[in-house]
């Protein structure tokens, strides 16, 4: 037997059967969008709901420890509490059974009954079909979706391709006595689940190892004798690595989350090992010592799963008081205050990672609102708690800037993001950039009101009252902007541009009027640049919010026209023009409403 060409066709056949599950599962992802994935937020206290969820998130981006990620993620993130979370962990073992599945299909190979159809799915058959239409679909297709079902259809083509090349691989070992003698040792529980352990570590995935022992079963020297503890062991393996890991770092309840599913998987593995290896020493199964084959494989595998998740369903509370007295301690969220919203866990699913961002600049949003309001505030009544707040809340402000642009940029680096998903990362980049410039401008008005307070410098009556119109309107503006931007509202949106223009027009009256005091003494030089200072920033926030209603109009309702993108990105000056011009009564209702509340009064004076 030549083993050099035995071990390079294995090697290579390995790597292209992990590459095809790699394919696979990253254009399932992509083809969902995180949509399966962002429903884990909207978990009830119901068991059964979890586990069919779980199950069925695990079959979409197949990966049983990327699930158990996200939700440890979720809960670091304090977004779901540890029990809701159980069930998940029980469906997600039951979703990665899928692939084994799958892989089964080569059973037909040798049926020498199968008709046409039948034989079409064979898989020296069905590949090649797959991935000739996977490949028309990726060069063809003009839409991202068709790109993905294609990458999808070739991830499955060289997946079946690894499996063909493996087997063929370890074909010649089924008459080598020391290979069904090393596989005869494994008969042994302990070596068995030893094995699978150590087999899925390695390649950090259970629905792989299952796989190559799928392969390997075509030499005929695996008996269910063997394959039933090295299934077992592939189980508690998943669970071992990746889904520990992921909790270095986290809460407490995150640690517990990946504790369950370690025990649920260490204690489903002895319980059912007991029940099976009591049945076998007394009644006994018929086929244990027949050769396994995929199909056997892939129903064992999906047997225990089931079973196990069915055993336990009643037993949730008592997973959950174990885990907590493994991880002892009070409950807790992560540390990191806001910005625990993104968890890096999350970013094995970009579309719920990118939610998690929006959900963190919605708050972003209101935290720059709320400053800006405190800081023109301080002008009426000054207070070193709420200046020394506004600073403080700024502090936040920055931070979360910081942790959404780098994360996002994580995500860029690290992930392939569909075109959508690109889309709104830009998107979230320029909203935190407008955003936190309306903060910087929260603290330049604080900084003026702090220094009246130490000079003792005071306006006018005429420019108190003007400045309380300018602040009233700028008020509005960022209300009605932050309000577009919780709740998508495009209406809302809409409303921003007529009263940026109307605060425009508004600071160059105030400006011209407050110039005409100091030139009549009315007012002091120091007081005029205070105040004149301040409402050119205000007009700069209007500007921002402005921008703010753009992206958000942009986003939802614009970003397909070519007309109005400039690569890719919502061309400001085109769609501000288009606006104004199809906007018609609207856009001049709501400009005059504007113009009549803030700008009229002050010519009536």
């Amino acid at each position: 037997m030549d083993w050099f060409n035995l071990i390079v066709s294995l090697g290579g056949g390995l790597a292209l059967f992990l590459f095809g599950m790699n394919v696979l599962s990253n254009s399932l992802e992509k083809l969902s969008g995180g949509r399966m994935e962002k429903t884990l937020e909207k978990l009830t206290n119901s068991v059964w709901k979890g586990v069919l969820l779980g199950a069925l998130v695990t079959a979409v981006i197949q990966s049983s420890t990327a699930t158990t990620m996200i939700v440890v993620g979720l809960v670091n993130a304090g977004i779901l509490k540890l029990r809701s979370c159980i069930g998940v962990i029980m469906g997600a073992n039951i979703g990665t059974t899928i692939t084994a599945q799958i892989l089964r299909i080569g059973g037909f190979e040798n049926d020498a009954n199968a008709n046409f159809f039948m034989s079409l799915l064979k898989p020296t058959t069905l590949a090649p079909i797959v991935a000739v239409i996977g490949i028309v679909f990726l060069m063809a297709g003009k839409r991202a979706k068709y790109k993905d079902i294609g990458t999808i259809m070739l991830g499955f083509a060289v997946l079946f391709t690894g499996m063909f090349t493996m087997e063929e691989a370890v074909g010649p070992l089924a008459e080598v006595p020391a290979f069904s003698q090393a596989f005869a040792t494994l008969q042994n529980p302990f070596l068995g689940i030893l094995a699978g352990i150590v087999v899925t570590v390695i390649i950090q995935s259970s629905s792989a190892s299952v796989g190559i022992l799928q392969a390997l079963s075509a030499t005929g020297a695996i008996t269910y004798a063997s394959a039933v503890p090295i299934i077992l062991g592939q189980n508690i393996g998943t669970c071992l690595t990746t889904a520990l890991l992921a909790s270095i770092g986290a809460s407490k309840n995150a640690k517990r989350t990946a504790i369950v599913h370690f025990y649920f998987n260490i204690i489903g593995s002895i319980l059912f090992l007991a029940v099976v290896y009591t049945i076998q020493s007394t009644i006994g199964f018929p086929f244990w010592f027949d050769a396994a084959d995929k199909g056997g494989i892939a129903d064992f595998h999906t047997i225990f799963n089931v079973s196990v998740t069915l055993v336990f369903i009643p037993f949730v509370g008592l997973l959950e008081k174990l885990a907590k007295f493994t991880i002892r301690g009070d409950d807790e969220g992560s540390a990191d205050g806001e910005t625990s919203l993104l968890d890096e866990r999350l970013l094995v699913s970009p579309g719920l990672a990118l939610a998690q961002c929006m959900t963190l600049l919605k708050r972003m949003a209101g935290f720059a609102r709320q400053n800006l309001l405190d800081a023109m505030a301080l002008f009426s009544k000054f207070d070193k708690k709420s200046f020394d707040r506004v600073m403080e809340q700024e502090e936040t402000i920055d931070r979360i800037q910081d942790r959404l642009d780098n994360y996002l940029q994580k995500m860029t680096d690290e992930r392939e993001l569909t075109d959508s998903e690109s889309r709104q990362i830009t998107y979230l980049l320029h909203l935190i950039s407008e955003i936190e410039r309306i903060g910087d401008y929260a603290v330049n008005i604080a900084d003026r009101a702090d220094m009246c307070q130490n000079r003792g410098t005071k306006f006018s009556q005429k420019g108190t009252a003007e400045m309380k119109t300018m602040f009233t309107a700028v008020e509005e503006i960022v209300t009605i902007t932050a309000s577009s931007v919780e709740n998508t509202d495009v209406k809302s949106a809409l409303l921003v541009e007529p009263l940026e223009q109307t605060i425009d027009v508004l600071e160059e009256a105030l400006k011209s009027k407050h110039i005409q005091r100091i030139k009549k003494g009315k007012c002091s030089v120091d007081a005029g640049i205070i105040f004149l200072e301040t409402i050119a920033d205000l007009e700069r926030v209007a500007d921002h919010c402005s921008n703010i209603a753009v992206y958000v109009i942009g986003d939802n309702r614009l970003s397909a026209e070519r007309s109005l993108m400039i690569e890719g990105e919502v061309n400001q000056h085109a769609f501000l023009h288009r606006m104004h011009e199809e906007g018609g009564t609207v856009y001049e209702n709501a400009m005059k409403m504007f113009m009549d509340k803030y700008v009229v009064p002050l010519k009536k004076e």
